[in-house]
């Protein structure tokens, strides 16, 4: 290949020329060249956001002080927290959190209306494309039918939601919608829309090529970081503005280098280097910064693996998991059915700019971490965060733990305590039907199994995470085959579903005729969508669902996936874990958690001899050989050919062609949200927080799934009666994610998470806190009665508040319920910017205090001063008076970052604040 680079007349701009193809580019050695700074040292990952800075320099958002600052990171050993405005190329979306973006971008252009502007103002600016792949529901499974039952299903729930993405796609430009049953938002990312270097025209014309990068509405936008992709998630509110053209505000993060080296060895699984990797990384802590993976065991780790590391940056808490363009980039785009102009692109661009990794690749990070992925052993992680990690080894131990911690000695006879081990380890599963031991057990009504502590009720192999990697997929398929030869055969009151990240896995599943071997188990295709993992596991057995109530049991859940948070999977299910699909494969065979698979028997063959898990476990050259045989370019050029097509559903759905939407009234999933109305086209001040009550004390690691629950939801909860007061019959509830586009379902759902745990109750899980007058009441009513009596609200919190999802509702119910702040010991990243982004302020302890420290009760009356001179990160007073009178006076530190979310705050939001912005402009 014959490259050429010749410089262009302005700045640091060149030109570079691949065969007949000639393209304008910002050459970061240019900027050093022009004396900008030595950039040499830095992180690929930091280079694209230094690129973006070259090539958006104006002297007024960006300036020329701004990309010297990254020169001074390398300098001051890896950090510089200077704020700049990032500006991504794109926006991806899924229907969870697309729907209420696109509801309130529909409400802006009703507001600016109102302010005297122009409907076509409210546009996406950067290209965006909203995946639909959150609405499937596995009501049907175990059967060939379960698919088309529940697409059927699907479009049944829908309609509303479909027509107005619909009409969105038709009224605003640059925005596109890939229908349901397509895949996973992330895998049709990676699988096709990323081209990690992107080419556009700019204003002359010309052609300009540059790091592809976007921000997504779902936090696992960082799995495309194994492409070369950077991007991470950010909640809608955010996202919307960067559409609209707002620039991302943010400080020039730190980076921690991630070494890999050696090799993955005989029977482990990405997903378990994953798993460990999650588990170190949040030992280290790297909240807001950037993660950059570097090393010699690079060179033996295929894409798919890096994507499935780079995926689950959010639960080992960063904002993302960057791999840099290598040889592996250029492999897996040609094995995708990118078009080889552009993969000899990326190779030219980024050998030009500096963002090639090879053996002499050697950056500054901030700090650094080591693995040798030769010492990788099979695990999995539960039962309740994706960083707690168990060598598969010990996970029926582990367990036996779990109940011991859950049943306490008050629930436990005396006679039986001498069952219990020092180490918490379990009984054997023989035991258990009896109730011996630290157990409880229940008959299933009308089966002839009994389910205790430990039962597995769910296996499912879902999720982005491992469904867009083939050797796992394929080593799934190997044990269900292997399985099913000799006889074994899923435990009956296990669900096991199967729900691919894209059509492409079903090609190469059936290319290998593996297909037929995970529906003789039960593991039929239910669906393309993200199910199981973000709580569309759909409902268990009537009978087994009863059970698990009248025994109080723990059931289990075990699923391939990414997330495993209390009451996110099923509300029948208290303990959930993650695993490798070949594990979710093979303990669907003994259905019981309790089971050490590693030496335990799985079942009896044909001839009742006893099968273990060394007998059905595929070797990596099984594997591998399959993979190279059926993974191929054309099935992947095959299935994406008419990507925005749809199938005939989704053809059939109408629309009204319309500039502006006409909101349905009688709508129980779309509403012109309140954000707007009665707006003034001037901002305000921020005002102190003033006798404000307590709505809620929280504790640690509460999540955006206990703020803002996706799943279903009773028809006794505030958002159940509000649907049955709307003529809505429980069997069409579908769930709080399907809902979003009502804002009158999700302020009822905010803080409605059946586990989330208020301590201002003793004992007490749900939605729920003291009213006005002291006694028990829902959050949601007590809210609405503060309101009414001109209260304003705060909540205290513990660590990691708003680990989680990016989903924005999680903020916009805080607000819509009357929070003006959220004082917590620290939060994860994209929840803070949530809160600024719906004018609620974070704050965080100092000085060591803490809700527990402070004594901290809920009966208090919160007032903060300062506010209204309030400056970034400052620290200012909070009075607290005591239920007996007495006050303390604390520090707090306000975790308003920027000084443009100062601005953001004196609006009233962020899209407030872009709104006035555009209006004044017209």
């Amino acid at each position: 290949m014959t490259v050429t680079v010749g410089t262009d007349t302005a700045k640091t701009r060149k030109t570079l020329t691949v065969g007949d193809q000639s393209v304008s580019y910002y050459s970061i050695d240019a900027a050093t060249q022009a004396g900008l700074g030595d950039f040499s040292k830095l992180p690929a990952a930091l280079k694209v956001v230094l690129e973006n800075m070259l090539r958006f320099e104006d002297g007024k958002t960006v300036t020329v002080d701004d990309i010297k600052a990254f020169a001074e990171w390398a300098t001051l050993g890896g950090q510089n927290p200077r704020e700049i405005a990032y500006r991504p190329a794109r926006v991806l979306m899924q229907d969870f959190t697309g729907v209420p973006a696109v509801v309130d971008l529909a409400a802006m252009r009703d507001g600016i209306k109102a302010l005297g502007g122009d409907a076509q103002q409210i546009n996406p600016l950067a290209p965006v494309d909203l995946v639909i792949d959150h609405s499937v529901m596995i009501d049907e499974f175990g059967n060939p039918r379960a698919f088309q039952m529940n697409v059927d299903r699907e479009y049944e729930r829908n309609m509303e939601r479909y027509q107005f993405l619909k009409w969105g796609q038709n009224a605003f430009n640059n925005f596109r919608v890939v229908p349901p049953g397509t895949g996973i938002c992330h895998q049709v990312n990676l699988e096709y829309l990323a081209q990690t270097v992107w080419t556009d025209t700019d204003q002359n014309g010309d052609m300009v090529a540059y790091p592809d990068t976007l921000v997504g509405t779902d936090s696992h936008t960082t799995m495309v970081n194994g492409l070369a992709v950077l991007g991470w998630g950010v909640g809608g509110i955010e996202a919307e503005a960067a559409m609209l053209g707002q620039p991302i505000s943010m400080l020039i993060p730190e980076v921690v280098g991630f070494e890999l080296t050696g090799a993955m060895v005989e029977g482990t699984t990405g997903t378990d280097l994953v798993l460990k990797v999650v588990e170190m990384l949040r030992a280290h802590g790297v909240v807001s910064k950037f993660v950059e993976f570097f090393g010699a065991g690079l060179d033996k780790l295929p894409l798919a693996d890096r994507a499935t590391i780079a995926n689950m940056a959010p639960e080992y808490g960063a904002t993302c998991g960057y791999f840099p363009i290598d040889d592996e980039t250029l492999r897996y785009l040609r094995n995708t059915g990118r078009d080889e102009d552009r993969i000899a692109l990326v190779e030219a661009y980024a050998k030009a700019n500096g963002f090639w990794r090879d053996a002499d690749y050697a950056p500054v990070y901030t700090s650094t971490l080591h693995l040798d992925m030769g010492t990788i052993v099979p695990a999995i992680s539960g039962p309740k965060r994706p960083q707690d990690y168990i060598a598969l080894t010990d996970a029926a131990g582990a367990f036996g733990k779990y109940i011991a911690g859950q049943r306490s000695e008050k629930s436990v006879p005396k006679d039986e305590k001498a069952d219990w081990t020092e180490e918490g380890g379990a009984p054997a599963p023989h035991h258990i039907p009896g109730n011996e031991g630290h157990h409880k057990s229940q008959k299933v009504e009308g089966e002839d199994y009994t389910l205790h502590d430990g039962s597995i009720v769910i296996a499912s192999i879902t999720s982005c995470t491992n469904t867009s990697n083939p050797y796992v997929m394929i080593g799934a398929g190997l044990v269900a085959r292997k399985a099913a030869a000799l006889g074994l055969n899923r435990k009956p009151w296990v669900k096991t579903s199967l729900a691919p990240g894209s059509q492409v896995v079903s090609a190469y599943l059936e290319a290998a005729d593996l297909q037929k071997d995970l529906d003789a188990i039960g593991f039929n295709l239910v669906g393309y969508g993200c199910t199981t993992c973000i709580g569309n596991s759909g409902p268990l057995q009537k009978e087994i669902s009863e059970a698990i109530s009248a025994g109080d049991l723990i059931a289990t859940s075990i699923l391939s996936g990414n997330r495993n948070f209390e009451g996110r999977i099923s509300p029948d299910v208290r303990a959930n874990y993650l695993a490798s699909p070949p594990l979710v494969v093979a303990y669907a065979l003994v259905g019981d958690m309790n089971v050490d698979i590693t030496k335990d028997s799985l079942g009896k063959d044909h001839d009742g001899n006893d099968v273990y898990l060394k007998d059905i476990w595929p070797t990596s050259d099984e594997i591998n050989a399959l993979v190279e045989k059926t993974v191929t370019r054309e099935a992947f050029q095959s299935k994406y050919a008419d990507v925005f097509k749809g199938d005939e559903k989704w053809q059939a759905v109408e629309v009204v062609d319309s500039e502006t939407y006409n909101w349905p009234p009688q709508s129980t999933y779309v509403q012109n949200p309140p954000y707007f109305k009665g707006m003034s086209k001037d901002s305000g001040t921020i005002h102190n927080v003033k006798d404000a009550k307590v709505l809620a004390v929280l504790g640690d690691m509460v999540t955006t799934d206990h703020i803002s629950p996706a799943g279903s939801f009773a028809e006794s909860s505030p958002a159940g009666q509000y649907l049955l007061d709307h003529q809505v019959p429980v069997r069409e509830f579908n769930s709080y994610g399907s809902r979003r586009g009502n804002h009158e379902v999700m302020m009822r759902g905010t803080f409605a998470n059946i586990r989330i745990k208020n301590e201002m109750l003793d004992g007490v899980e749900g939605g729920y806190t003291k009213g006005p007058d002291g006694n028990q009441t829902s959050i949601f009513d007590a809210a609405m009665a503060y309101e009414d009596a001109g209260t304003p609200l705060v909540i205290f919190a513990g660590e990691q508040y708003g680990a989680g999802s990016s989903r924005d509702w999680a903020a916009k119910g805080t607000a819509l319920l009357g929070v003006k702040a959220v004082i917590a010991e620290n939060f994860e990243r994209i929840h803070r910017s949530n809160l600024v982004g719906m004018g609620v302020i974070p704050f965080e302890f100092t000085n060591g205090d803490t809700r527990k420290t402070l004594g901290l009760t809920g009966e208090e009356t919160v007032s903060i001063d300062g506010l209204d001179t309030i400056k970034p990160l400052e620290v200012v007073k909070a009075h607290i008076t005591m239920a007996d009178g007495a006050t303390k006076t604390i520090d707090i530190k306000c975790r308003i970052d920027t000084a443009i979310e100062i601005e953001y705050i004196e609006h009233g939001g962020v899209l407030h604040y872009v709104l006035r912005d555009l209006a004044k402009a017209k």
